[in-house]
């Protein structure tokens, strides 16, 4: 009676999908008469609708004009029209929402409309990508459309910026994107300032991260990339703002370190004992060292008492050398490639080229793995996703799965999900799971079926959760005598490629994990040829093979959602054993010795809804866990967000604002000088003159707030790993950040002040606002690493020149270059 009830009542995304309606409606009652405009008129709406704007119509004013607009020219130059389904996504987006559709609904397509109607606005649309193919392909595929409607496209590679050539032929790029090939040739090469100057700028999410980083420690106003964050459309938003939340984006320079102390602790971690020296929490993701583990790594290294004689820094890294023999398996978590550990991501599967493990992990793995240790790195500037992406104006996203993660988009992100009817109804068949007592025996059964399905012609995605097991099934197909593509880290040169062609009759594609998301697998192939198409659908699809249940319920439905696209039929199954790591560390042992009471051999599956249910159950649990642990980690980092705004906001009306901003600071600062400081600071300025003192004052201010926040950035970094320990005494951590955080802050701001006083009597005229070399490196070569590792060692003391011997280390420097004794004569 319940359940009849609720039918009744219209739930929240039902409600939300009405309110949309009629919008769609008064869309659909513009096609006939655009249709009827020629090439010409067409174009000449866009000047016409910013027109409307700048006479004070809004945003949703002209929408259904632009949308209707949109979808005109989409036809004209891509041969496809918008559903009304896609329109509808269209508006959620523009309403600052997430637009859940299923894979194969044509979201790439949907992003056009509010991205157009958005750009009119001329303040920028920044359109976020999962990786650079991706951002070349959609901007030279949709270029076309809005370059018909006279705006332009760019592109935000890690390597390079482009923009759209508007001269290219509509037919050419249909072809080769048909074909999954990006050529260059439609794009001519640019600067960071003129790509982002662009009113539609495709790009990465690392990538305009990095960049508003960078902005933010230059000293050259003419080199400033981006305006300000208007307005964001994020592809595949769960993997970028959920997955990746925690990742911090921080732009590094390496320092002096020693790589003796790593491979000394790799070779102590590496005489210990799991479950007598150290015990591995699977679900945490974390090492606890035992009483025994602690004198036993004493002996070792020759110390009484670890904790006394060596400090914290020691146990860090004792720790951290556990952490990665126990936690982190190369071909899983890592690969090892031209003598250097890359980092493989977790929830797609594909190498992230220059990031770094923070807090010396990374250096303990490559220590382990006896390939070069690379230097440490000093932070300079700093952001996470979660803050960075929070900043624009106005935020929206699309993916195949939100709705399981719609209250952490609601509370973090302020963004509402609604879910998109399908274009065609799904006729997918989603199989219960099948469960086996080893993996081994999973693997067998899995080839057995995958030759069974190959036999028929039936093509099959399978889906693995790293490198190790993706090579290890590859060995089990190919004694079956199954040919098949293998996608992984290793090989993603050809992801696009390799995907595109999974829906080939007969065709077999290991993919890890997420591999290829973004990208449409259509039956019969990249070619769509019906005849082909329609050969495989009597196959019955597209066949999704799930290796192993992901702590997500999402990663695990968005490869389900690889299958059925655009209601063509296609099936699902996912393949689990009580060996899999979800099952491992839930309920495996009650499921194991249920199996072995009934007698199951290792390759013979059971099926129990019970058991389904429980890993559902365990599943929604870990993401309950993972998003307190995000909404932690946030909290934490909203306090130095909150300073960084500060310090960015006065630093960009030093560097860019008028005369009346410099001047306002100084007088502001001016105030608590003491009486002898202001003294010697007004007569400098009277005798250079207001306009060549404040050119001075400038630079000198730059140079120490630069200088200052990279040194609270480490002493924040220290903090935060020391008021963990606080919770022993019954004080909670993030109020100890919060407070400490805030004096720390404000004793910065004051030594910002009194340096930059102490320095301007003695500094000369033509003095040069300089960056350090490491900085310099930063902005010429963009390398840059998401993670950092903190200094293990002292630096050692610098020999000043003997002309300097009475000046102290922080002490600014006497000759006047507003850099402090150490890092200038005293280096």
């Amino acid at each position: 009676m319940l359940g009849v009830f609720k039918k009744m009542i219209p739930d929240r995304n039902d409600r939300e999908l009405a309110k949309i309606k009629p919008i769609v409606s008064k869309i659909n009652s513009l096609e006939e008469s655009l249709s009827q405009l020629s090439d010409k008129e067409l174009a000449e709406k866009t000047p016409y609708l910013r027109n409307e704007l700048s006479q004070g119509k809004t945003l949703d004013d002209i929408l259904p004009e632009a949308f209707a607009l949109v979808r005109e020219v989409s036809k004209r130059t891509l041969g496809q029209r918008h559903y009304d389904v896609q329109i509808i996504g269209g508006v959620v987006m523009h309403q600052g929402g997430i637009a859940e559709m299923r894979t194969g609904e044509g979201k790439t397509l949907v992003a056009t409309l509010p991205a157009y109607l958005n750009a009119l606005t001329g303040k920028g649309v920044h359109v976020v990508t999962v990786n650079d193919y991706l951002s070349k392909r959609d901007a030279i595929w949709m270029g076309q459309i809005y370059s018909f409607l006279g705006l332009r496209v760019a592109i935000i590679n890690h390597e390079a910026s482009f923009l759209y050539d508007e001269n290219v032929q509509a037919d050419e790029i249909r072809d080769e994107v048909g074909g999954f090939k990006v050529i260059e040739e439609f794009l001519s090469p640019c600067s960071r300032t003129e790509a982002y100057a662009a009113d539609i700028v495709y790009g990465t999410n690392s990538e305009f991260g990095f960049d508003y980083l960078r902005d933010n420690i230059e000293v050259d106003p003419g080199r400033i990339r981006q305006r300000a964050l208007n307005y964001a459309i994020i592809d595949e938003v769960d993997s970028i703002l959920i997955d990746e939340a925690r990742t911090p984006l921080i732009i590094s320079a390496p320092t002096a370190e020693s790589e003796s102390l790593y491979q000394t602790f790799v070779g102590v971690a590496g005489s210990l004992t799991e479950g007598v020296d150290y015990e591995v929490d699977e679900k945490l993701k974390a090492i606890t060292l035992t009483d025994d583990g602690i004198n036993h790594a004493e002996k070792l290294l020759g110390v009484d008492n670890i904790y006394t004689e060596k400090g914290v820094k020691y146990v860090h890294h004792l720790e951290t050398a556990v952490k990665a023999k126990a936690l982190y398996k190369k071909d899983k978590e890592y690969v090892v490639r031209e003598d250097e550990v890359m980092i493989v991501d977790e929830f797609t599967g594909r190498i992230q080229p220059g990031r770094r493990w923070s807090e010396g992990l990374h250096q303990a793995i490559e220590a382990k793995e006896g390939v070069k240790i690379q230097k440490e790195s000093r932070t300079y500037a700093s952001i996470t996703y979660q803050n960075f992406f929070r900043m624009y104006e106005k935020l929206s996203g699309m993916t195949g799965t939100a709705v399981t993660s719609a209250e952490e988009f609601y509370k973090v992100y302020s963004l509402n999900t609604v879910e998109i009817p399908t274009n065609k109804p799904i006729a997918r068949i989603d199989n219960d799971d099948l469960i086996f007592k080893t993996e081994i025996g999973k693997f067998k059964a899995i080839a057995k079926k995958v030759k069974e399905l190959n036999t028929k012609g039936q093509p099959v995605l399978i889906g693995t959760v790293s490198i190790e097991k993706n090579e290890l099934l590859s060995e089990f197909l190919k004694l079956q005598g199954v040919k098949h593509e293998i996608l992984n880290a290793k090989n993603h040169a050809r992801e696009g490629e390799i995907i595109a062609g999974a829906g080939q009759r007969g065709a077999v594609t290991i993919a890890t994990n997420m591999a290829g998301r973004g990208v449409d697998i259509k039956l019969g192939g990249t070619s769509e040829n019906s005849e082909e198409s329609e050969k495989v659908k009597e196959t019955g699809g597209l066949f999704v093979l799930g290796t192993e249940r992901h702590e997500a319920r999402r990663i695990d439905n968005q490869l389900r959602g690889r299958a059925g696209r655009q209601g063509d039929p296609g099936e699902t199954q996912f393949f689990v054993s009580t060996e899999d790591s979800l099952m491992r560390v839930f309920a495996s042992d009650m499921i194991k010795g249920l199996m072995e009471k009934l007698g199951v051999a290792e390759d013979e599956p059971i099926k129990n809804k019970i058991i389904s249910r429980s890993l559902e159950r365990a599943q929604q649990r870990i993401e309950g866990f993972n998003f307190d642990s995000r909404k932690h980690v946030l909290e934490f980092d909203n306090v130095l967000n909150q300073q960084r705004k500060s310090i960015y906001e006065r630093r960009g009306k030093i560097l860019l604002g008028k005369i009346e901003d410099i001047k306002d600071y100084y007088e502001t600062i001016l105030l608590d000088a003491t009486e002898e400081t202001k003294k010697a600071v007004e007569d400098k300025k009277a005798k250079l003159g207001d306009e060549v003192f404040f050119d001075v004052f400038r630079k000198v201010s730059l140079q120490m707030i630069d200088t200052l926040w990279v040194e609270h950035l480490e002493s924040m970094d220290y903090m935060r790993s020391s008021v963990n320990l606080r919770a022993y005494g019954q004080r909670d951590p993030l109020v100890e950040y919060k407070k400490e955080g805030t004096i720390l802050f404000r004793e910065m701001n004051l030594r910002v002040a009194s340096e930059i006083f102490a320095t301007i009597p003695h500094v000369q005229v033509d003095i040069k606002l300089e960056q350090t070399p490491e900085v310099k490196e930063i902005h010429e070569s963009g390398d840059v690493l998401n993670k950092v590792e903190k200094n293990d060692e002292e630096q050692k003391e610098p020999t000043a020149p003997s002309e300097y011997k009475n000046v102290g280390r922080n002490d600014m420097c006497p000759c006047g270059s507003g850099k402090k004794f150490k890092k200038c004569h005293g280096a």
